[in-house]
């Protein structure tokens, strides 16, 4: 798989690459594992809410206030 960048984003991948005395295709394979790792996540905690709202498992909005000002007299 070949990636475009901008010329832009290949100088800071450069630069980057090279204050971190790492090959700019090394730098670009971690940056980019980290993002899918990140993106995962997010995905699937975004499942994971949309699960607990179908079960009927939610606090509204009024119940969110309420508890802050409960947390905060504490």
């Amino acid at each position: 798989m070949e990636v475009a960048l901008t010329a832009e984003q290949e100088a800071k991948l450069s630069q980057l690459a090279t204050d971190k005395r790492r090959s700019a295709e090394a730098l670009a394979q971690e940056v980019l594992g980290f993002y899918l790792d990140h993106e995962a996540r997010f995905v699937d905690a975004v499942k994971g809410g949309l699960d607990s709202l179908d079960r009927g498992e939610y606090v509204t909005h009024h119940e969110v206030g309420i508890r802050l000002e409960r947390l905060l007299r504490s």
